[in-house]
């Protein structure tokens, strides 16, 4: 048996495929640069793109199982063909990366002008998720579905300003949220792939707790061993900095971003812990503080 990992240069692909090559299944990592993977010893690395379809032959010969990085940034059309040919190839179960905004209980419609900036990007977040769950469950093989909150990682975009000047510089400190840990997810998703345990179930993954900005920061200066600042802005003042053409934000993003900081102050916020990782694993998920620790050279 041969797994298959989309999306594999990535914070969850690559675990994925260091935890698969650990337990010593045969896997093959797709990548559409596999000249920089530099994966583990004895992981078959190809060249394979969602958009090119006459990668696919040699991306899908031999797999069973398949962990699918969600594929809508690509052109229409190109992702469910590619779902197609590997049930033709032989695949026989999908372990979808997806995320938390699927499971949000949302029956209204995105395109309502009534809506707000976060309820618009929640909305769209749902179904561009769900459109592909859905895809998936269409072919008739097994499934399971992996839907992360917020990833920790998110938390290393302050790793330039924290290096630079040991401050970050963001409104609303104690805005929050459980932050789940991208070892974690791929704990997860492997446990999906390798066992029957798992098959027909959708996981929402979080960390153990909400954890607010203030306290992020907080847990990244204990890692370094140095002290870092946290300096509130205001909204209006976090908005001119984002508008700033080096920032890479719309204003559609701002408006819904600053609404995401302001709805998750105080409790449970937009999303509350769960416990779905330790049903599934017998563990407490990590804590943003081990998320700290473990990319400690990335803030120094």
């Amino acid at each position: 048996m041969t797994i298959l990992v989309t999306g594999s240069t990535g914070n969850i692909g690559r675990g994925v495929v260091a935890r698969l090559a650990a337990a010593g299944q045969p896997v093959r990592a797709m990548t559409r640069t596999p000249a920089g993977a530099r994966f583990p010893a004895g992981v078959e690395t190809v060249h394979g793109d969602f958009e090119a379809p006459d990668t696919w032959g040699d991306v899908l010969h031999g797999v069973d199982r398949v962990h699918l990085f969600p594929y809508g940034y690509t052109a229409p059309g190109s992702g469910s063909g590619f779902l197609d040919r590997a049930v033709e190839a032989g695949v026989r179960r999908f372990v979808v990366h997806s995320a938390i905004a699927a499971a949000f209980d949302y029956q209204g419609d995105p395109d309502d002008p009534s809506l707000t900036a976060l309820q618009r990007h929640l909305a769209d977040e749902r179904e561009a998720h769900r459109d592909i769950e859905r895809a998936v469950e269409a072919t008739g093989v097994e499934w399971t579905h992996v839907r992360p909150a917020l990833l920790a990682v998110g938390a290393l975009a302050w790793a330039e300003p924290i290096r630079a000047t040991g401050t970050v510089r963001e409104p609303f400190p104690e805005s929050g949220s459980p932050l789940v840990h991208e070892t974690d997810v791929a704990e997860v998703a492997v446990a999906a792939l390798l066992t029957d345990d798992h098959v027909g179930a959708a996981y929402s993954l979080t960390g153990p707790a909400k954890v607010t900005q203030a306290e992020q920061v907080a847990a990244i200066g204990a890692a370094i061993g140095r002290d870092v600042r946290f300096e509130e802005l205001t909204p209006e003042q976090a908005r001119t900095e984002w508008l700033d053409p080096d920032q890479g934000l719309d204003q559609a993003t701002i408006d819904w971003l600053l609404e995401l900081l302001a709805a998750s102050v105080g409790e449970p916020g937009i999303i509350a812990p769960t416990d779905t990782f330790e049903q599934v694993t017998g563990r407490p998920p990590r804590s943003f503080a081990q998320w700290a620790a473990d990319h400690a050279e990335d803030f120094r």
